[in-house]
């Protein structure tokens, strides 16, 4: 065998293994955890969150999710997240008045906690879109201060969500992505204080957010 045979063997036997190590690596995922931050907005109740986060309508939040693939196409997930946010009580007298900020501190955390179910676009390549949808339930709490004592809210409510994003396989293991999502929180609010004068009783939104996944 010559030289040049030997070498023309040597590189189809690293390409043929490139190529399998390529194919291996757009497998899609049969199982994936991602880790996740960005922003969370409180659009269904817009007023309200202007009113108590001096003219803020969101803010930071994380969480995680881990999937399970069913097949190429489909998949399904759970995860949670966790939003906080400070503000303060309020005064106005109706929807048209001013906002007459009172001083007491209010802090409102939502937890959800929810599965999915969703679809893979072009699965086997390095860009993969997907869709997906889900419910769960949020806990939401707020926590005020007024003279000296301090008043807490807490109760859970049904949530349900509509999931929109794009994954780029940056290796077979592991993965970058940004997501956009809507959720509805309904009858979260509304039943007092600002949010009824208003008249809004959902706490959901629009959130973006990055996502480091790990998946094999």
């Amino acid at each position: 065998m010559t030289r040049t045979s030997r070498a023309c063997g040597w590189l189809l036997g690293l390409a043929l293994t490139w190529a399998a190590g390529q194919a291996a690596a757009l497998e899609p995922e049969r199982f994936s955890l991602a880790f996740e931050a960005g922003y969370q907005g409180l659009n269904a109740a817009s007023d309200s969150a202007k009113a108590v986060f001096d003219g803020s309508t969101g803010g930071t939040t994380f969480g995680g999710s881990a999937r399970v693939g069913l097949g190429r196409l489909f998949f399904v997930g759970a995860g949670a997240r966790f939003f906080s946010k400070d503000g303060q009580r309020v005064y106005l007298a109706d929807a048209a008045s001013p906002v007459y900020p009172l001083g007491h501190p209010l802090e409102l955390q939502l937890r959800p906690i929810y599965g999915f179910a969703g679809v893979r676009l072009f699965s086997e390549s390095s860009l993969v879109p997907y869709l997906a949808v889900g419910g769960g339930a949020t806990s939401y709490k707020e926590t005020s201060t007024v003279g000296g004592v301090t008043e807490e809210v807490s109760e859970s409510k049904g949530t349900f969500l509509v999931m929109l994003g794009v994954d780029w396989r940056l290796h077979r293991n592991v993965s970058l992505g940004i997501e956009g999502r809507y959720t509805s929180i309904s009858d979260a609010i509304g039943l007092a204080g600002v949010s009824k004068i208003y008249g809004e009783d959902n706490l959901g939104g629009f959130s973006f957010a990055g996502r480091l996944g790990f998946g094999r």
